[in-house]
């Protein structure tokens, strides 16, 4: 009985210890930006005003509404749609790339992901063919299709918001590492072996059509707050009051520990922008548009996209070098990146063997975009040619 019951608590320990490392693993970041707030608010005071109200709340109405959106599976439905017309290898890996590229711009890259990565290892089952080259080709799709647009990642929305950019100035910044990146993508494609292939998706249907119709106007009155056209407080309590009466199980489908974390870290900005030595030491660094640029692609390939963004804000008025800073800075290495952690992820899951394979070849395809985009914006951006 006695070793039973030591069996048993010894199973209940095993359990625990890997559901915390489960936890430490997927919030590392939320962790790090509570313990952060935390020991710099005993040096400094924290206020409220070093939070950005604004740009959470746009968050929160875009990541609500992409919910509703997928739990009607209209991007699987979409997706399914389009595979089903594919008769080659090349032309389902470019339409896995390029909806993954497209639905970056606005569902943010993370979603766009999730949605995708999971049909196209489903084909892989189905036909016996690889996808690894796939999948980190639709990392890399979601990275730089997400650049484009204000809402199509976290950090995106929130220099857009913290600078006031006008929406005509952004596109001109961002559109350019998009045109370059679907040539990129598509070099990429074409590259890659063509068979022919014979498969059939399970059909998907959107059951709920009145639902869909709400979603869509909900995303559509959250991408004219982003462009300032409504208050950004109306089409809060719009979107709030809309899914209170069609669907309120979707409150709980939203990422409030993403909010939390872009807390944590404004609290931190917030505390040691006000120590002297580290302010002063900050903007030396960031004095200039070609240091801001440099600064944040290197630190993103340490510390993520997100975190980097929000630390260098707070410091420079150099926008626009920042903004492609942390876009192209999301590729490189595989915490550059939370879009880069989910793909490998759900990958890995299902190709336990090829682990180390992944790493490997992930690094070499993301560093010679890191190197090649670092370039490009270089000549774009700081020799004043436009497109």
């Amino acid at each position: 009985m006695n070793q039973l019951i030591s069996a048993q608590a010894k199973s209940s320990n095993v359990i625990s210890k890997e559901y915390l490392f489960s936890i430490l693993r997927k919030e590392y970041l939320l962790i790090i930006a509570i313990l952060l707030a935390s020991i710099t608010s005993c040096v400094s005071l924290p206020s409220a005003s070093y939070i950005n109200f604004k740009m959470l709340i746009t968050l929160f109405n875009l990541m609500i509404v992409v919910a509703g959106l997928r739990e009607l599976k209209v991007l699987d439905f979409i997706a399914t749609s389009l595979l089903s017309k594919c008769k080659t290898s090349r032309n389902v890996s470019a339409t896995l790339i390029f909806i993954t590229f497209f639905a970056a711009m606005i569902m943010t890259n993370d979603v766009s992901l999730l949605t995708f990565i999971p049909i196209t290892l489903i084909i892989a089952e189905k036909v016996n063919i690889k996808v690894m080259k796939t999948v980190m080709f639709q990392t890399l799709a979601a990275n730089l299709g997400s650049s484009i647009m204000p809402m199509g990642n976290p950090h995106n929305i929130y220099i857009y918001n913290l600078y006031n950019i006008n929406p005509i100035e952004f596109f001109k910044i961002t559109l350019p590492l998009g045109i370059f990146g679907v040539i990129f993508l598509t070099f990429l494609i074409f590259n890659q072996k063509n068979e022919k292939l014979q498969f059939k998706l399970e059909k998907v249907e959107i059951t709920n059509k009145n639902q869909l119709i709400f979603y869509a106007l909900l995303m559509m009155v959250t991408l004219l707050s982003v462009f300032r056209v409504i208050d950004y407080q109306i089409a809060f309590i719009i979107t709030v009051l809309t899914i209170l009466m069609i669907n309120k199980k979707l409150f709980m489908k939203v990422d409030y520990s993403l909010i939390i974390t872009f807390i944590g870290f404004f609290i931190f900005i917030g505390n040691i922008s006000h120590m002297t030595v580290v302010e002063t030491f900050m903007k030396s660094i960031l004095s200039g548009g070609l240091t801001t640029y440099f600064a944040g692609i290197i630190s993103c390939q340490f510390i993520s996209n997100v975190p980097t963004t929000i630390l260098l804000s707070g410091f420079t008025n150099h926008y626009s070098e920042l903004l492609i800073a942390t876009n192209i800075g999301g590729l490189g290495t595989l915490i550059a990146s939370m879009a880069n952690t989910i793909s490998y992820r759900l990958y890995v899951n299902q190709h336990k063997t090829e682990t180390f394979k992944y790493l490997k070849v992930f690094s070499i395809y993301n560093f010679i975009g890191l190197t090649i985009f670092t370039i490009i914006m270089i000549v774009f951006n700081f020799m004043n040619i436009s497109i």
